[in-house]
């Protein structure tokens, strides 16, 4: 189980290397194109895809250091580092995203006289439909390999495409002597890239405090109490390691039972966890009812 985690995170690589090879033609595309035809929502968006290779370089980083099996400061493994990446992707996102914000609002202050021109447009939209390509790989590969950090990206890209309708949008309502359409879609641009930012960072901080789904671990309490020999659970708790799911859990057997038979029943409980829930490990301690 533990080489197709491995393999599993080899895989989410791909994720990360196609967004940063779509954030690269895209960004230098809507930078070139937004100076070029002037539009501050454009540059803004640019801007907001240099980040995202930033960030997607951090979950590259990140997933190939969860790789790294365990060793004697580790003796978990580096399963988090894939999700510390995913907190860092999300500061850089934040500092650039308050940036375009800053400057958008300046734009809008100052008073924008010209419209861009309407090749902007159509480049904000051209995209957002290689993002959301993008975007759908990356949910699908990410839900395949339950990797928090290709989960992250994908909710990214999906952000990204919408970023640049968005744009299109505002530089389309500018071509009516609305000028001042473009910087306002720009700063839209700078709140949704820190509202994108907010959004990965809590997720990550969830799970790196040890915060975890109170309905997935009902599910794990109801799954053990199906099992025969169970006569409770007196206590069950869970944790993330990257996309690894631990359980603890403290079940009450019949205390007339021998050694043998109450370790029979816990086995059982690590078993079903494991192959229902896909949990990665599972300690069971064992009480007399």
């Amino acid at each position: 189980m533990e080489q197709q985690k491995y393999a599993d995170l080899k895989l989410g690589e791909r994720g990360a290397i196609i967004s940063i090879l779509a954030y690269l033609c895209l960004s230098a595309l809507k930078l070139m194109i937004g100076y070029t035809a002037n539009s501050e929502a454009l540059k803004a968006d640019g801007l907001n895809n240099a980040t995202d290779i930033v960030a997607s370089i951090a979950v590259l980083i990140g997933l190939r250091l969860s790789q790294k099996p365990a060793d004697k400061d580790h003796p978990y493994g580096h399963w988090k580092a894939e999700t510390v990446a995913s907190l860092v992707a999300s500061f850089i996102m934040m500092a650039v995203g308050l940036q375009v914000l800053y400057g958008a609002v300046m734009s809008v202050f100052e008073g924008k006289q010209e419209s861009p021109d309407l090749l902007s447009a159509w480049t904000g939209i051209f995209c957002a439909a290689i993002m959301y390509f993008v975007y759908r790989y990356n949910k699908k590969l990410g839900e395949k390999i339950k990797s928090q950090a290709v989960i992250a990206a994908a909710k990214d890209n999906l952000s990204d495409a919408w970023v640049s309708i968005g744009i299109a949008i505002g530089i389309i309502g500018s071509q009516f002597s609305l000028p001042w359409l473009d910087p306002l879609a720009a700063v839209v641009v700078g709140f949704l890239i820190c509202k994108t930012a907010w959004d990965i960072f809590r997720e990550a901080s969830h799970h790196l405090t040890d915060g975890f789904d109170e309905q997935e671990i009902q599910a794990f309490k109801e799954t053990t109490l199906s099992l025969y020999g169970v006569k409770g659970v007196k206590e069950i708790k869970a944790r993330n390691y990257g996309n690894n799911t631990v359980v603890d859990i403290v079940i009450l057997v019949n205390s007339n039972l021998d050694i043998r038979d109450a370790h029979d029943i816990s086995t059982k409980v690590e078993n079903i966890l494991m192959n229902k829930h896909d949990v990665y490990n599972v300690h069971v301690h064992v009480e007399p009812n």
